[in-house]
C-alpha cells in the first residue's frame, strides 16, 4: 500500500512530533514514522526521566539538611524502587499527551522502521519512505517533503561497551533497580555531572573523570570553576585533564578497577558501576540517506540554516545533525523547517541564541557566546557579575551559591551571552534569551522591574554590574 502526503517525519522525537504539529496547524497531511514510542529520547531515555530522578534526590538532599531550616526529621531513607516507579508514571503521563495531540491533530503515525528510498516507480526523486512495520506488514509513504529527526544514541567509548551490570551508559543507568554503593562517571559534560549530582545527592560515593582541563568545557571557565568547587565541598571527587586507560579495566567481586593517566601520574580507581557519558551519535546508519544527496559531517546530516539538506525536499532536524543537541532546539529546528516549507518568512537558525541548561545542583544555564568566545571571536567586551548571595530570595530558599555573568560589546553595548549557575537558573535563562533575540543591551534589561524578593534580582544586577552600578553589592 501506498500512502501520499505533504510532509513525512521519520521520527516521532521532540523534534519529529513537534514539527507534525506545527504542520498540522498549518494545514498540511502529515505521516509520522516512529520505530519506538513518541517522545524519543528526551521523553523516555533522557529530560523526563532524568529530571524526575534529580528532583527526587533535590527533595532527599533538602530533607537531610532541613535542620537549617528549623525543621529536625529522622528515619529519612530512599526507597528507590519508589523513586523509579515515580519517574516510569511520569512518563508514562506525558506519553498519554503527546499521543493525545496526534490524534487532536489529526497526525497519522506508523510504527515502524523507516528506510528512505531514491527515486522509483512511487515517486521521480528520493525522500519515498518504505517501511516495516512492527506487525511485519509493508508500508510506504510518498511524501512532498521529507523531514529527518532520527535523533541520537549515547557515544559508545571502545573497550568499555555496557554491559548493563558495571559498564552502563545513560539508558541503562535509568533502569537501575538499585542504586550502587560506588561509581566512576567518565564524561563531566552535562549528562555527566547531571549524574554525578544526582548520585551524589541519594548517598552514592561518586568520581567524576573529564579529559579536558575542566567540568562543562563548552561553558564558561568561572562557571565551570564553581561548580567544581560546590561539587568537591559536596563530597564528589573531580579529576579533571584525565585521560581513561580502558585496557587496565578488570571487573571481579562484584567492582572493578580503572587506571587513569593524570600527566605524568597514574591513578586506580575502584568502584561498583562505571557510567560512560562522553556525548551522543547520530542516529543516521540504515535510515536511506545514502540513496539521496544528503550529505553527513563528522557523523551528522549537514543542513544549512533552514533545515534542509543537500535535496531542498529534504530536511533534517534535532540530534542527528548535531549542533545543540537539547530538546527545545529540536523543537525550534522542527517549526522552521515546517515554516520554510510552507514558504513562511523563517529568521536563519543561529545555535548561539539556543539557552542551554544543565539540571545539577545548583543548575547551569547559559546562552549566547562566553567571555573567552567573544574574545576569540575579535571582540572587545565587558563583563558584569553578581552574586546570589546578595540576593535576599536566594537566602530564604538556602541556596547561597553562585553568580550570573553578564557580557557585553564594548563597542555595541548589545549582550553577548549570559552564563549563570545557582538556584533555579534554569527558569531564570528565558529573559536573558530574549534580551538577546532582541539584541537588547544590559541597561535595557536593568530598566525590567525585577519584583523583590525574587531570584530574578539576581540578572538585573548583573546586567547593572556591566557598567559598575549593581546596586546590592
Amino acid at each position: 500500500m501506498t500512502i501520499t502526503c505533504d510532509i513525512a517525519i521519520l521520527g516521532g522525537g521532540t523534534g519529529g512530533y513537534v514539527a507534525a504539529i506545527r504542520a498540522a496547524q498549518l494545514g498540511k497531511d502529515v505521516v509520522i514514522i516512529e520505530e519506538d514510542k513518541l517522545g524519543g529520547t528526551c521523553l523516555h531515555r533522557g529530560c523526563i526521566p532524568s529530571k524526575s530522578l534529580l528532583r527526587s534526590a533535590e527533595v532527599y538532599a533538602d530533607i537531610k539538611e532541613s535542620e537549617s531550616y528549623g525543621i529536625e526529621t529522622s528515619g529519612v531513607k530512599v526507597v528507590f524502587p519508589n523513586v523509579q516507579q515515580r519517574k516510569t508514571d511520569i512518563v508514562e503521563q506525558l506519553h498519554q499527551g503527546v499521543q493525545y495531540l496526534m490524534r487532536k491533530n489529526k497526525i497519522k503515525v506508523l510504527h515502524g522502521k523507516g528506510r528512505v528510498t531514491g527515486p522509483s516507480i512511487f515517486s521521480p526523486k528520493s525522500g519515498a519512505v518504505a517501511i516495516e512495520l512492527s506487525d511485519g506488514e509493508m508500508e510506504t509513504v510518498v511524501p512532498a517533503h521529507l523531514i529527518i529527526a532520527t535523533g541520537s544514541r549515547p557515544r559508545i567509548l571502545p573497550g568499555l561497551e555496557p554491559d548493563g551490570i558495571h559498564i552502563l551508559s545513560s539508558d541503562e543507568a535509568l533502569l537501575m533497580e538499585q542504586l550502587p554503593q560506588s561509581i566512576i562517571i567518565i564524561g563531566g559534560g552535562a549528562i555527566g555531572v547531571e549524574w554525578a549530582s544526582m548520585l551524589n545527592d541519594f548517598g552514592v560515593q561518586v568520581t567524576i573523570v573529564e579529559a579536558a582541563n575542566q567540568l562543562l568545557p563548552q561553558e564558561d571557565g568561572d562557571v565551570s570553576k564553581e561548580l567544581t568547587r560546590i561539587f568537591v565541598r559536596r563530597g564528589i571527587k573531580v579529576l579533571t585533564g584525565s585521560k581513561v586507560l580502558v585496557d587496565t579495566y578488570q571487573a571481579n567481586d562484584g567492582n572493578f578497577t580503572l587506571n587513569i593517566q593524570q600527566g605524568d601520574q597514574t591513578v586506580s580507581l575502584m568502584a561498583e558501576k562505571l557510567l560512560v557519558s562522553i556525548g551522543r551519535q547520530a542516529n543516521i546508519e540504515n535510515i536511506g540517506i545514502e540513496n539521496t544527496d544528503v550529505r553527513t559531517e563528522k557523523g551528522f546530516i549537514a543542513v544549512n540554516k533552514f533545515m534542509q539538506t543537500g535535496e531542498a525536499h529534504i530536511y533534517a532536524i534535532g540530534d542527528v545533525i548535531g549542533g545543540v543537541q537539547l530538546a527545545h532546539a529540536a523543537s525550534h529546528e522542527g517549526i522552521a523547517a515546517v515554516n520554510h516549507i510552507h514558504g513562511e518568512t523563517v529568521h536563519p537558525y543561529e545555535s548561539q541564541l539556543i539557552p542551554r541548561c544543565v539540571y545539577t545542583r545548583p543548575e547551569v544555564a547559559s546562552v549566547g557566546y562566553t567571555e573567552k568566545e567573544s574574545k576569540e571571536r575579535g571582540l572587545d567586551v565587558k563583563v558584569g557579575k553578581f552574586p546570589f548571595q546578595a540576593i535576599g530570595k536566594s537566602l530564604v530558599h538556602g541556596s547561597k551559591d553562585g553568580f550570573v555573568k553578564v557580557v557585553a560589546d564594548v563597542k555595541t553595548n548589545d549582550i553577548l551571552g549570559v552564563q549563570m549557575i545557582g538556584v533555579h537558573v534554569t527558569d531564570l535563562i528565558s529573559e536573558a534569551a530574549l534580551a538577546q533575540v532582541l539584541n537588547a543591551t544590559p541597561w535595557e534589561v536593568s530598566q525590567t522591574i525585577h519584583p523583590h524578593p525574587t531570584l530574578s534580582e539576581v540578572l538585573g544586577e548583573a546586567m547593572l554590574a556591566v557598567d559598575g552600578n549593581a546596586i546590592g553589592m
